[in-house]
């Protein structure tokens, strides 16, 4: 992350986003497949590293590192006029548009209550010792006949979901260098694999 100064003086918390280009690499239509689809490949690595099912699935298009296929869902998206070995960059993206970014967010590991979700603890006072950052009652036999009910919030593994960041502004799109600016802070770590979709 880093901060990007506007012509009109304001400063943007920003991501920069490396984009390398994108290959179509499959398109999926309901003759063929019965659904439609595209499959999209990014990425480099070495041909050694690829078995024979996934470059022949390639075929001469690239040694790609990852291959991942996208369905439109709603009905302003669409999938015609895409081809086998199209290719996007960053030059599909301008100044100024909304877009929406995907991605692992970090493994934080085994969390407490307070830092999974937020509970504020219990008093210091009126007794109690050690119960600052425990969960306190989680029902008993009344509210469930004595079990624990289904999505109770405990702690437990937390990180590495999926997660979503919708409306995020571009803030400049450089093609030399395949780099997009974002304003906001996107989920993943450094190095981590992110989709960045218009909206």
């Amino acid at each position: 992350m880093t901060t990007l100064f506007t012509d009109d003086g304001r400063a943007y918390a920003a991501t920069v986003v490396s984009a390398t280009p994108a290959v179509a690499l499959q398109v999926k239509t309901p003759e063929s497949d019965g659904y439609r689809a595209v499959v999209i490949a990014s990425g480099e690595r070495k041909e050694s590293h690829i078995n024979k099912a996934e470059k022949g699935r390639m075929k001469e298009l690239g040694n790609f590192r990852t291959m991942k296929e996208f369905r439109p869902k709603r009905t302003r998206e669409t999938i015609e006029g895409i081809e086998v070995g199209a290719k996007f960059d960053v030059s599909v993206f301008s100044e100024g548009d909304k877009v929406a970014v995907s991605a692992i967010s970090k493994g934080k590991g085994f969390q407490g209550v307070v830092k999974r979700h937020g509970f504020a603890g219990g008093p210091r006072t009126h007794g109690q010792k050690h119960s600052e950052r425990e969960p306190g009652s989680i029902g008993g036999g009344g509210r469930a006949g004595g079990r624990v009910v289904k999505g109770m919030r405990m702690a437990g593994r937390m990180g590495g979901d999926r997660i979503t960041v919708k409306n995020l502004k571009v803030l400049q799109v450089d093609k030399d260098s395949n780099t997009l600016v974002l304003s906001g802070a996107i989920p993943g770590r450094r190095g981590a694999l992110v989709e960045v979709r218009g909206m």
